[in-house]
């Protein structure tokens, strides 16, 4: 039975949330105490080649990916400390130590601390014997300073290069998850393709893919939704205000949604009506240059020598150079996981070899300023022999 939002929905989107398939697999299960309790120890061994002492993980993705712990960042510190020799504590508000607790995959002994007090004075006889002390790259400013401050021949240093190198290679568990995640979200691509007409809102349009996440099992629903018709397409994240759908029209949905953690992210660009012969010729120009990339995707490569071989594609078409429009105004992809942008970044200038196990988009956006944009993105993951695509990419641009 349709819920009262659905009913909401103009009739074309509320016949195909109606008609959407029942979910084709089960749910993977999240990611088990196990592997949490495997990362902290790969996290223990990249500290003692990288000679730290501790690392201090805050709140949010990397305290997640270690602990299980769905914790997102505030004023009042909620912190991992990790030492490299010794029990790892947990530093938080008293008053959420059983919500912490709760949502720990693993019990982890607590740091409370009060209102009235200062948590980094409560941390800082943990750091005695901590003279180099890692930090999470996503750590607040406050927070290192107030480090600083508490003891000044602590040395402080960037523990992202540590913590990213566990986080970046995805396990069998977390592939499943994400492999789920992009299938769902693929089906709502297809079924909001088949749903387009003439007078259509863009808004109505991101309610449907919200609902139809939901309706296919993402509890939460679309965690993003970009819907852009014509010239609001030659942006890559759109221009303010709610669109209408004309009877011949460019149009770029842009989604994914959440799972255990992980994301899922796919755009793609259809032709409602007409031709247009240049937009046609871009989308083709658009297709080609993705799978270029998936082709240069392969381990001990580059992460840079994917995006170079997308630009190569665009500047045989007479696109770009470089950022230069008509052509790619922003980097090939983006790391995927945890975080719907994260290491490792496909762009000029990254050359951290791809290893199996990396999962990232493909995304070569070619931009006709103030006319157009296509936008074709697909996430794949490194094998031990190439890249394997989670979403098959498209094949045309009109909707199926």
């Amino acid at each position: 039975m349709a819920s009262g939002s659905a009913l909401a929905l103009p009739p074309p989107l509320r016949r195909a949330l109606e008609a959407l398939p029942f979910p084709d697999a089960p749910l993977p299960p999240p990611i088990a105490a196990a592997e949490h309790r495997a990362r902290l120890r790969a996290v223990l061994h990249g500290m003692g080649v990288a000679g730290l002492d501790a690392i201090l993980v805050g709140a949010g993705p990397f305290l997640r990916y270690l602990t299980g712990l769905a914790f997102g960042p505030t004023e009042r510190a909620v912190a991992l400390f990790l030492p490299r020799e010794g029990v790892p504590r947990l530093l938080c508000p008293r008053f959420e130590t059983g919500s912490v607790a709760e949502g720990l995959a693993f019990p982890v002994e607590p740091l409370p601390w009060d209102e009235h007090e200062n948590p980094v004075a409560i941390l800082s006889p943990l750091l005695k014997h901590a003279a180099r002390l890692g930090l999470d790259p996503e750590t607040p400013f406050r927070f290192s300073r107030a480090l600083s401050e508490q003891r000044a021949d602590l040395l402080l240093t960037d523990a992202g290069p540590v913590l990213e190198r566990v986080r970046c290679r995805k396990s069998a568990a977390e592939l499943a998850i994400m492999q789920h995640a992009m299938r769902l979200t693929a089906h709502v691509h297809r079924a909001a393709a088949a749903a387009l007409e003439p007078g259509l809102r863009a808004s109505e349009i991101r309610r449907f893919v919200d609902l139809a996440h939901r309706a296919l099992g993402a509890p939460d629903g679309a965690s993003f939704c970009a819907v852009q018709f014509d010239r609001a397409t030659a942006f890559p994240h759109g221009i303010p205000g709610d669109q209408i759908l004309a009877r011949d029209a460019l149009v770029l949905v842009d989604t994914g949604c959440v799972l255990h953690g992980y994301q899922s992210d796919m755009t793609r660009c259809w032709r409602i009506g007409g031709d247009d012969s240049e937009q046609e010729r871009i989308w083709r120009i658009e297709s080609e240059a993705q799978h270029a990339a998936f082709a240069a995707a392969r381990p001990g490569v580059a992460a840079e020598a994917v995006d170079a071989a997308a630009r190569r594609v665009l500047e045989a078409h007479g696109l770009g150079p470089g950022y230069d429009l008509p052509g790619l105004p922003h980097r090939t992809g983006h790391g995927i996981g945890l975080s719907i942008h994260e290491p490792a970044y496909i762009v000029r200038g990254n050359a951290i070899p791809l290893e199996p196990g990396m999962c990232f988009s493909i995304e070569p956006m070619i931009v006709v300023p103030e006319r157009f944009g296509i936008r074709l993105e697909d996430c794949v993951h490194i094998t031990e022999t190439g890249a394997a695509w989670f979403t098959e990419p498209a094949s045309d641009w009109r909707p199926a």
